[in-house]
């Protein structure tokens, strides 16, 4: 779905361990690392999309995360020029998003980047909170930057809710 403006409707996806390291996934076949992400269809709820998005791209269900919180509003990015498919209708010159924070229940093996037939990732490690903002393609930086600040409180609710060790 692409609104008016030409911003194609997305989710984001950011998944924390319990040591609070965020998944961050190397794009199939490219030099560039990621969260994952999708399209929201027509008639799907950013929710919706979230949950079947998750294990498209990680291979995760439902029940394997918690959902800790989301952005209140939808995130807009730019696309480069040279990345815009001009002859395409209606025209999509950037995506809205909205980014999910999901607190992963269990280990790390639950976690299938071939769940799907078209994968979207060939590897995937742990990394630290801040470090995607950096290492992003550079037109995603503000909005990676953007959604772990707002989101950064649900990830402290998410270490107040955890039982003692």
């Amino acid at each position: 779905m692409i609104d008016v403006d030409g911003y194609r409707f997305n989710v984001g996806i950011i998944i924390v361990n319990k040591e609070g390291k965020l998944f961050w996934g190397k794009r199939i076949h490219q030099d560039a690392w990621q969260f994952p992400q999708g399209g929201v269809r027509e008639n799907e709820t950013p929710q919706q999309a979230l949950f079947r998005e998750l294990k498209e791209e990680v291979g995760l269900e439902p029940s394997d995360v918690r959902v800790l919180g989301r952005t209140e509003d939808w995130i807009r990015y730019d696309l480069p020029k040279h990345l815009i498919r001009h002859h395409s209708h209606p025209l999509c010159i950037g995506q809205k998003q909205i980014w999910f924070m999901l607190g992963l229940e269990g280990e790390g093996d639950c976690i299938n980047l071939n769940a799907h037939d078209r994968p979207e990732f060939e590897d995937w490690v742990w990394v630290d909170y801040w470090r995607p903002v950096q290492e992003v393609i550079s037109f995603k930086q503000s909005v990676y930057q953007q959604a772990l600040t707002e989101l950064e409180k649900s990830l402290e609710r998410f270490w107040l809710s955890r039982p003692p060790a």
